[in-house]
């Protein structure tokens, strides 16, 4: 006569299954809550876990895998990269707005104050310039008069006492600023017109169209 399988109650059975770890996720959380609710069910699983120790004398231990990264990896795959750049990201806009604001809050360098000036016209002609000499730059800005006639150019010279006029160049616009030259109080700059490209030889041959003294401000 074969005898029928021991059947077991079903909170018997349910311990059991708890501690060889073969029930779901969710059976396994509805018993984890009972053993903290239900002190003679807590004993029934402690009961088994002493009746099955016996199993694990066969294994030795080993320490659980660290699988948190792997988990993190999976679960924000893109978070974490997107906080990376945006770490980075933040860093270096921050530093540019830094830079920005400095830059607009900066006022921009002023140039340096004129030290001499002239004015420079002539009874007979409707040409009139105003000069200013400013650290190593002198600037020429015509305030009446039109460009010189087809075929000619205006030049400017500087003229020291009874010395021999030095030119500084033919204009070629109604404001030029060019390198200032040694010059002092009482220098005068001449405008005269000339054959295209300036005078032959380096010497004014045209008329005298404006003049005036530098003067110290």
């Amino acid at each position: 006569m074969t005898s029928a399988p021991l059947e077991l109650p079903e909170h018997e059975a349910l311990a059991a299954e708890y501690v060889l770890g073969v029930l779901g996720l969710a059976e396994r959380t509805a018993v984890e809550s009972r053993l903290k609710r239900e002190p003679a069910f807590a004993a029934l699983v402690h009961d088994w876990q002493n009746r099955l120790s016996d199993l694990n004398d066969d294994y030795a231990e080993s320490p659980a895998p660290n699988l948190l990264p792997q988990i993190e990896a999976r679960l924000f795959p893109q978070t974490v990269k997107v906080r990376r750049w945006f770490g980075w990201a933040a860093g270096a806009l921050t530093a540019g707005a830094i830079a920005v604001a400095a830059f607009v809050m900066l006022p921009p360098p002023m140039p340096p104050a004129p030290t001499m000036t002239a004015e420079l016209s002539a009874e007979a002609s409707p040409l009139r310039y105003a000069a200013a000499i400013a650290g190593d730059q002198l600037t020429l800005t015509r305030l009446a008069g039109t460009d010189a006639e087809a075929g000619k150019d205006y030049e400017l010279w500087i003229i020291e006492g009874d010395k021999a006029p030095v030119s500084l160049g033919v204009l070629t616009a109604a404001s030029v600023t060019i390198p200032a030259p040694q010059a002092a109080a009482g220098y005068i700059l001449a405008i005269t017109l000339e054959p295209k490209g300036g005078g032959p030889d380096g010497k004014p041959t045209g008329p005298v169209l404006a003049a005036g003294p530098l003067k110290t401000i």
